[in-house]
This record gives C-alpha cells, structure tokens and sequence, in this order.
C-alpha cells in the first residue's frame, strides 16, 4: 500500500514474492494490491486522485508489470464522489471496476455480459430520505486475507 509521495508505505515482500508480482525501485504498481484469499486473486487499486483511473494504457503497463503474477487481476479505479468520476469516465479500460467512496457498497463494472442478470425492483430504489454518503462499506469475508 503507499500514496504518490510513498509507493511503499506497507509492503509484505514475502507475499509479493509468492504471488509473483516484482517490487522494483521505482515501482509501477497502484496504490493498493490486495490479496483477496477467498478468490485467490489480487485486486489493484488504483486511487484516481493520485494517479489517474486505469486506462487502456495503465491497464496495459500494469499487465505487463505483472506477467510473472500466478493469480487472476482485478483491477480497481478508485473515486471520492460522482463528479471525480464523471471527468475521466470515457478513459477506465474495460474489464475492470470503479469503487466511489460517495457510495461504498457498489462498485461499477466496465463490461455488461459479466454481471447481466435480473434485479428485483426494490434493488433499484433507495429508502426514502436515503442519500448516497461516505462510510464504512460491506468488505466480502476473506477479501482482506
């Protein structure tokens, strides 16, 4: 985990180094890399303040980083509200996902096929009086290792 300032606030080298992932000097990973347990998989976040969302070209870079990584790739651009999102919305690469902090429980997927299926009306309409508000999200059991 780091910020632009600090790419390597927190890292576990040993658990890179298992996955697969290299760790260089000037290191090309996104904010966060996250070993989801669970899935055995690894979720790159890439908060969009820092560094801009994950384009065709990060998410091309970033594949490239990580062609010795043994686990499947999420990739993540991280927003703080709507309008942070709205500027670069045409950039995010397909296949990949956008989390907002304006609405912690959802995400946003870049690719339609993959989570077509039906709602129920209810999942479509908040409570009322409900506005969209930062706060503590519903981590899945695991996502954490």
């Amino acid at each position: 985990m780091g910020d632009t300032a600090h790419k390597a606030l927190f890292l576990d080298r040993d658990l890179l180094m298992k996955l697969g992932i290299p760790i260089t000097e000037h290191d090309k990973l996104p904010n966060l890399v996250v070993h989801w347990t669970d899935r055995n998989a690894v979720v790159l976040i890439e908060a969009v303040t820092s560094h801009g969302p994950v384009s065709p070209n990060r998410h091309l870079e970033l594949e490239e980083v990580l062609t010795t990584c043994s686990v499947p790739r999420i990739y993540v651009s991280a927003f703080p509200d709507f309008a942070e999102f709205n500027r670069p919305a045409d950039q995010i690469a397909w296949e990949t996902d956008v989390w907002l902090a304006e609405a912690p429980t959802h995400l946003l997927h870049y690719n339609g096929d993959k989570f077509l299926i039906p709602h129920s009306r209810q999942d479509f309409a908040p409570p009322r009086g409900h506005r969209c508000r930062s706060g503590p999200s519903q981590v899945p059991p695991g996502f954490m290792g």
